[in-house]
């Protein structure tokens, strides 16, 4: 009787390839020249839905860390306790070189390469992304301090080493940041902690409300020098390996991200060196912030991507009204809708990496234009994207037994963290404005798709006007429309028609763009959409 019962279950989705069964993918890493890395990319994907991995991702989130400010003696160690699988999961990032591929071994193709091995890692776990994409998005500007040098070949390294040592006395390092304070969140000008000159450094005091990562080896941290806002490198431990001047007061109870520690800290007096050019803080940082913004489009995408997996294996095995679910009309347009959402987000991210490797002015400019397009978008879409696919598990999804849970969890902190929704259309306006040829190599980018869709066409036709007209106030509309011509064009470029005419026709026509998944007149072909996304 038992057995009867059970036999509706849907089994665990494990052991499968990840990258291999991702056609989608596959394409896009050939198409912006990083083939030379498909072999690695099928072991990473064979390796990562592993079930021995899967249960890690689990242990690393159902015990997550906790701050041990002292010691059985009553001293001040101000430390975090991590569960090992924490250090399972950043071992194997580092191994894989998640963390500095680009730097460590540059050449064409790399960072698409490092985008879609870290597309693959977000399907996994995602709250032990936030190390890796801080010390990724840091090391190029740390490389051009020789202040530092002693901390450039850890920087550099594929090892992982925890141990509570100075920067450059470790195998291997990892990088954090801090920059909002109580007062300000994004208004980073009205930052109030202080830095004070002490010969070649700085003495830093004052706060974070928010330092990702206190356990990092060195963090990344904005502070008020006498020429302004500056960006300084501050060490989590001085040379001699005493705690640098930094007290870690709590950490955050968040929503999700439960795996990765975020703190609030005091500083008295911290050593920290300088970092770019006095007053240019904020601009220094947001070179960084480029690349952290678009890892949080890439880890987004790769969210939706888990999402698609986990709804498309329970609607192949369970059965409802005498049919398997996936072959329930309504259930086939709701899935493949969502398979046509997830492969225009993941071209969009593997696009906007391939601009990161900067081959031209045209392509910095994309990349500097369409990063917040894609964070905003990407990582927007992904919240309800993932409470669409816990639908589809019923009460299952919204159970912690199950991964989706967690994945709806993780979701906002990519659209919050480096600047919520409204920051990033301010800075595409920005953008736009300050650099008179983002919007000629915007149009150049999006024109390569004219003459292949009808409505397409219309709005690109029209949107010279909008990019010159737009104010504040419609910042997001134009974003969002940045955004659907973008994905719409990878699409027209490199999906197919099937998936391509489902986008335009669901997303760029008359028909309500704002609908609901599922909600769609314009899907058709739901078996071949599926078929693509995912063959069984």
């Amino acid at each position: 009787m038992v057995d009867a019962l059970l036999s509706n279950q849907v089994p665990r989705l494990a052991s499968i390839d990840l990258y291999g069964g991702d056609l989608a993918l596959k394409a896009a890493v050939r198409i912006f020249g990083a083939q030379w890395a498909q072999a690695e990319l099928h072991r990473r994907g064979r390796q990562l839905y592993c079930p021995a991995w899967l249960d890690i991702a689990d242990a690393a989130n159902r015990n997550p860390p906790q701050l041990r400010q002292y010691d059985p003696h009553g001293l001040r160690v101000d430390d975090v306790v991590v569960d090992p699988a924490w250090h399972a999961l950043l071992q194997d990032m580092t191994s894989a070189r998640l963390h500095n591929a680009a730097w460590a071994i540059p050449r064409a193709g790399a960072q698409v390469a490092r985008g879609a091995g870290f597309y693959l890692q977000a399907q996994l776990e995602a709250g032990s992304l936030c190390p890796v994409t801080m010390t990724f998005a840091a090391t190029p500007l740390l490389l051009r301090e020789s202040a530092l040098a002693g901390w450039h070949s850890p920087l550099l390294s594929k090892r992982y080493d925890p141990r509570p040592l100075p920067g450059p006395a470790k195998h291997g390092v990892l990088i954090g940041m801090g920059m909002t304070e109580k007062q300000g969140g994004s208004d980073l000008r009205s930052n109030q902690t202080r830095a004070e000159a002490d010969g070649d450094v700085a003495r830093i005091y004052g706060h974070k409300w928010f330092f990702s990562v206190p356990q990092a080896d060195a963090h990344l941290v904005l502070a008020q020098s006498n020429a302004g806002p500056s960006c300084y490198f501050m060490p989590r431990r001085y040379d001699d390996g005493g705690l640098n001047a930094i007290s870690l007061l709590r950490l955050k109870d968040k929503l999700g991200n439960w795996s990765n520690a975020s703190a609030e800290v005091e500083f008295d007096g911290a050593l920290a060196y300088p970092v770019g050019e006095p007053g240019r803080g904020i601009a220094t940082l947001l070179e960084m912030a480029a690349r952290t913004r678009l890892d949080c489009a890439i880890a987004s995408a790769g969210l939706m991507r888990m999402g698609l997996l986990e709804a498309m294996h329970y609607a192949r095995h369970r059965r409802a009204f005498g049919v398997r679910l996936v072959e329930a009309p309504l259930m086939q347009v709701v899935l493949a809708e969502l398979a046509v959402e997830s492969e225009a987000a993941m071209w969009f991210a593997m696009r906007l990496a391939h601009a990161a490797d900067g081959a031209d002015e045209a392509e910095s400019l994309l990349y500097r234009v369409l990063t917040p397009v894609a964070k905003f978008w990407i990582c927007k879409r992904a919240e309800a994207y993932l409470g669409e696919v816990m639908e589809v598990l019923g009460g299952n999804g919204y159970c912690e037994d199950f991964r989706l849970a967690r994945a709806y969890r993780e979701a906002p902190v990519n659209a919050i963290w480096e600047g919520a929704g409204n920051v990033m259309c301010l800075d595409v306006l920005r953008t736009l404005r300050r650099l008179p040829g983002a919007a000629d190599a915007l149009l150049g980018e999006l024109g390569t798709a004219a003459g292949l869709d009808r409505d397409y066409d219309r709005l690109l036709l029209a949107l010279p006007d909008q990019l010159r007209s737009t104010d504040e106030a419609g910042a997001r509309r134009l974003t969002g429309l940045l955004a659907r011509l973008m994905q719409a064009s990878l699409l027209l470029r490199y999906g197919g028609k099937v998936m391509s005419d489902a986008y335009c026709g669901s997303r760029l026509s008359d028909w309500r763009n704002d609908a609901v998944i599922g909600e769609s007149p314009f899907v058709g072909h739901a078996a071949a959409v599926l078929k693509r996304a995912w063959p069984e």
